[in-house]
């Protein structure tokens, strides 16, 4: 038979008390349990662990170095249950999330924004990568969560909609609401655009290709920051979500006519994987973010 966590805690009793009778009254059990425990925690071990010869029981030799050790096995395991219920508490704990290239530009800040002001012990590891890369991660368990597009996914990776993603004509700020713009109307202006590594920009080309539209590309970007600070200082054009002016005051979208398709952004889990107090509070965050936001619903 192997010790149990009852068999320590008697045997600190018992050596605490100095006496069965005492030590059975602080636990709550007759005296004849607590003895026959102590003897089937010395059979189990194979050393007399009390001298009951005397007035008061006292641990013997091999009873000090055992007792040594099951009072720091109890203090470890009461550290441990703390810690379990710090991280429920979110008062610790971690959280690895990546996302595609886009959304750095008006969704990570906000949402790490959020998660600090609520959680600010929560370490929050977030990385920009491509969406088969971010599948492939959290399928290794390398990540936690990432926020990308509804497509077919990778089997074992769970999506979760958040919201309906809309992409415009993003300009400098003018007085006024701009007009929507005809589509054949792009080929007229000149654009900054991102490069083709981005699975916007594929997007955007499948779409004025459809449309019959060629465009007049000035600039082309790897950094949706470098395109915001190209719209602030130039009269180009970029073609980004909408939700990108929302943080960028000195940009504007503009409705284009017919309207880019939209996209389903979500939020990619391993099904397996066990959901940390983080994640879950992560998960939350962003749901309520985004309809404070006005996001179209997914």
């Amino acid at each position: 038979m192997a010790p149990e966590l009852r068999h320590l805690r008697y045997l600190l009793a018992v050596a605490e008390q100095g006496n069965f009778t005492r030590a059975a009254e602080e636990l709550r059990v007759s005296q004849p349990t607590l003895s026959q425990q102590i003897k089937q925690l010395e059979r189990a071990v194979g050393a007399q662990l009390l001298d009951r010869g005397g007035r008061a029981v006292r641990l013997t030799d091999a009873g000090e170095t055992y007792a040594h050790y099951a009072r720091r096995a109890l203090r470890d395991l009461a550290a441990a249950e703390r810690a379990l219920q710090d991280v429920a508490d979110l008062s610790r704990g971690s959280l690895r999330l990546a996302v595609t290239p886009t959304f750095t530009a008006y969704l990570v800040g906000p949402l790490a924004g959020e998660l600090y002001s609520r959680h600010p012990h929560i370490a929050l590891d977030v990385r920009e990568s491509a969406q088969d890369r971010i599948e492939s991660e959290l399928l290794a368990d390398e990540l936690d969560l990432g926020i990308a597009f509804a497509r077919p996914h990778l089997p074992g990776i769970h999506a979760t909609p958040l919201y309906t993603e809309t992409l415009a004509l993003v300009a400098a700020a003018g007085d006024g609401r701009p007009a929507p713009l005809d589509v054949r109307e792009l080929g007229e202006r000149q654009l900054a655009l991102l490069d083709g590594d981005f699975a916007t920009r594929g997007h955007i080309d499948a779409y004025l290709e459809r449309h019959r539209v060629t465009p007049r590309i000035a600039v082309e970007a790897n950094s949706v920051h470098a395109l915001t600070e190209i719209m602030r200082r130039t009269p180009l054009a970029t073609v980004l979500p909408d939700a990108v002016t929302h943080d960028h005051p000195h940009l504007v979208p503009v409705p284009l006519e017919p309207s880019l398709p939209a996209r389903t952004v979500v939020l990619l889990r391993r099904d397996s994987a066990y959901r940390s107090a983080a994640a879950r509070a992560f998960t939350r965050i962003a749901e309520e973010l985004v309809r404070e936001r006005g996001y179209a619903p997914a």
